[in-house]
């Protein structure tokens, strides 16, 4: 079997129009034709109709694209385990993080991990922390690291660290033994980046309206784009303290105490099957307690 005529079927399957399917795959139009008619010719059974401009899958299409798929999956995950193999990897180890942890501390625990165990080929898939959860429990994540309990699901979850909320501004470029700024005026005549961590936002708001601060308000619901936001001068937030660390040492931000002001802390998590873990998993999750004890406690 050629793979590429399955390539090209499964594409042109998906954009039901054979010129767009030759843009996608970099060939020519005739080629994709020649393709279909191929593949028809070993099935022995049209896999196309004409509609017009457009395409469209017969009913004998519809049933073989599945398999189809089925088929290039298997091919395509066979040559990612060739090449794994041939660069001297023997297991894989793969990982879903959130944003913020990938940013922050995820660089030196691949540092370690990878001169203990130099054969693990490890895949990192990058995901908001409320999506992790579901990863590990269906299999497609040996484990997590996320910034936020999984809620029901079927998995376990591990306190890794916890990080303070901090009051987040722009430097001010002013003498260093100047007089840092008011927090409240700072809060109350800047606007209030917010929302840019799922945990701890709207009990936070809650206590600042109940305070009577005149406040106007900006979602924005990502990290980096908030800090980037504040390093611009567009406002300023309440952020988790390993979030603006270096920041704070290269005088880009300055962090405000806030007297009076209840603050939460929010917490990292190394989120688990609750099914047997993989080789590599348990390597990972021996990192991780060198790292992070005694806060880490898990079972084997």
């Amino acid at each position: 079997m050629d793979f590429r005529l399955l390539q090209t079927f499964v594409m042109a399957a998906t954009s039901e129009n054979f010129h767009q399917t030759a843009e996608m795959l970099f060939i020519a139009q005739p080629t994709v034709s020649q393709h279909i008619r191929q593949l028809e010719r070993s099935l022995g059974i049209p896999l196309f109709e004409r509609v017009g401009k457009r395409v469209r899958l017969t009913q004998a299409g519809r049933r073989f694209l599945p398999h189809a798929k089925r088929l290039l999956e298997d091919w395509n995950s066979g040559l990612e385990d060739l090449r794994a193999w041939r660069q001297g990897y023997t297991e894989k180890l793969q990982i879903v993080v959130s944003p913020m942890i990938a940013r922050t501390s995820l660089a030196h625990l691949i540092h370690r991990y990878t001169r203990l165990h130099p054969d693990v080929d490890i895949a990192i898939r990058i995901e908001e922390s409320v999506e992790i959860g579901a990863y590990v429990q269906n299999g497609d994540a040996d484990l997590g690291l996320s910034r936020m309990m999984p809620g029901e699901l079927q998995v376990e979850a591990h306190v890794l660290s916890r990080d303070p909320i901090v009051f987040a501004v722009p430097h001010n470029g002013g003498d260093m033994d100047a007089p840092l700024p008011d927090w409240e005026q700072e809060l109350t005549t800047q606007t209030l980046l917010t929302h840019n961590h799922p945990g701890y936002w709207d009990e936070l708001l809650l206590q600042l309206r109940q305070r009577d601060y005149s406040l106007r308000t900006m979602v924005v619901s990502q990290v980096d784009i908030t800090k980037r936001f504040i390093e611009e001068g567009l406002g300023v937030s309440f952020v988790p303290r390993s979030a603006i660390t270096r920041e704070v040492f290269e005088n880009r931000f300055m962090e405000l105490e806030t007297p009076g002001l209840i603050l939460p802390t929010v917490a990292s998590y190394l989120i688990l099957p609750k099914a047997r873990l993989s080789n590599t998993a348990k390597q990972f999750v021996e990192v991780l307690t060198s790292l992070y004890a005694p806060l880490l406690k898990v079972d084997e």
